[in-house]
């Protein structure tokens, strides 16, 4: 075989999806570099086992992240944008203040423990003080609406009177946040230790429950003070 045929099946790999679907060939990237940063880290991912996943090649990926920090970076983007569009869909505006937020855990809880790449690639980031994070031009754009969609639920739950006027949305975030995240990045030694019936469908369904209800007596005023 010469050097042309050689290389003809390399060009049509690199060159055939992407001229057809860039978009499509930047999600599927996106999709298995986001899987093997989530389970090797960043130092130890590598973008040959990233290519080798993909439908492009390692000159399409620089291509298009520039670098490997720049496809890390990329990724982080990618895994909050999908939870921050999960939150939008939602619709909550249209919900009363109570459900709305009720909702809004429950999805939080669920998108966490189905999505547990996107809690490890957290995890990652935090391991490196969320330096790349930092670097990422859209990260606090894209996060911001979490903290609005949260003031907005509290801020119509006081003037129905249900609930109480000092929470903050920060800090209620945070608390939402710590629920369902400790549930997805603790599993392996909380299941070591203590065993794993919280892990299963019916275990998964109580916790869940559970958060909501949390979640709800902290912010609600007691039915005797309405």
């Amino acid at each position: 075989m010469d050097g042309a045929s050689r290389q003809a099946p390399q060009r049509a790999r690199e060159d055939g999806p992407a001229r057809r679907d860039p978009e499509g060939v930047r999600r599927d990237i996106l999709a298995a570099a986001g899987a093997v940063f989530a389970e090797k880290g960043l130092s130890g991912a590598r973008i040959d086992e990233i290519a080798a996943r993909t439908r492009t090649s390692k000159r399409m990926i620089y291509y298009y992240f520039g670098d490997k920090e720049g496809l890390y970076r990329a990724c982080l983007e990618a895994a909050y944008e999908q939870v921050r569009r999960g939150e939008e869909e939602l619709d909550l505006a249209g919900l009363p203040p109570e459900t709305a937020l009720a909702r809004l855990v429950a999805f939080t809880f669920d998108h966490h423990r189905r999505h547990p790449d996107f809690i490890r690639m957290v995890m990652v980031e935090n391991i490196h003080d969320a330096r790349h994070l930092r670097g990422a031009a859209s990260a606090r754009s894209l996060n911001r609406p979490a903290i609005d969609r949260l003031r907005d639920i509290l801020e119509r739950g006081r003037r129905a009177g249900v609930f109480r006027p000092d929470i903050d949305p920060l800090e209620l975030h945070w608390l939402i946040s710590a629920l369902a995240v400790f549930n997805v990045s603790n599993r392996a030694t909380f299941s070591t230790l203590f065993g794993d019936a919280l892990f299963d469908e019916a275990g998964q369904a109580r916790l869940r429950e559970r958060a909501v209800e949390m979640v709800l007596a902290l912010v609600r005023i007691p039915q005797e003070h309405r």
